[in-house]
């Protein structure tokens, strides 16, 4: 399960207890009340309530539980997305979710730590040049690989947006739609960059100046808005 700032708490409703994993954005953790481990496995007896409270540095926390989520599966995924509507309806409160069997030999270890990357507070983001970089002035990409900009509040899965000096375009007009990755970076006529993250869309008809190396974008993933962000040559 993925959390964005807020956290969440799940009970186990079954007759067996459960091993689960709080990681992602640093958050305090409990089990029925007491402090429990971050970033390691715990066990959560049958009845029991975890909790992964918000995030205390970072942006997305996650839950990781013994077994996998399996929920009933749409179009060959579990996963919900929010840009199309396609998926399993968005969790809400009281909602149940089943987990699968433990291989065994696959479960998880009884104790240690788990690495997780800590949250970025400066976002540097290795960029190679996009397919329409020629669609902006020279000043324009100089700009984009040297100043310094935020991470605006209107971010979310879709794409990290930015906040900063705006791009000027060489030329005018407007793109067909064309195929959009992981990564890309597209200015909208408002000049400022976006950096597509996981829910992005396929298609997209602004210019891409740029794409971010997939390496980088675990960071972006949890920077919060207000985050330095530079754009670096690849």
């Amino acid at each position: 399960l993925e959390t964005t700032l807020t956290g969440c708490a799940v009970r186990v409703t079954g007759p067996r207890p459960v091993t689960a994993v709080v990681g992602g954005a640093v958050c305090r953790v409990t089990v029925d009340g007491r402090p429990a481990a971050w970033g390691a496995p715990v066990r959560v007896p049958a009845g029991a309530v975890l909790e992964a409270g918000p995030a205390l540095h970072g942006l997305r926390a996650y839950l990781a539980f013994g077994g996998g989520l399996v929920p009933g599966p749409v179009l060959g995924s579990r996963s919900a997305d929010l840009l199309s509507g396609l998926g399993p309806p968005v969790l809400r409160d009281g909602d149940a979710l089943p987990l699968g069997a433990v291989v065994p030999g696959r479960g998880c270890p009884a104790a240690g730590p788990v690495p997780w990357p800590g949250a970025p507070t400066e976002l540097v983001l290795p960029v190679h040049p996009g397919p329409r970089h020629d669609w902006f002035t020279s000043a324009a990409l100089r700009t984009f690989t040297t100043a310094v900009y935020r991470v605006s509040e209107r971010s979310n899965r879709i794409g990290l947006r930015t906040e900063g000096p705006a791009l000027e375009r060489a030329r005018g007009g407007e793109l067909p739609s064309e195929g959009m990755v992981l990564g890309a970076v597209q200015v909208p006529p408002d000049g400022r960059p976006v950096v597509f993250l996981n829910d992005h869309p396929t298609t997209g008809g602004y210019p891409v100046v740029g794409v971010v190396a997939l390496s980088a974008l675990a960071a972006a993933a949890q920077a919060v808005p207000g985050t330095p962000v530079r754009f670096v040559a690849a």
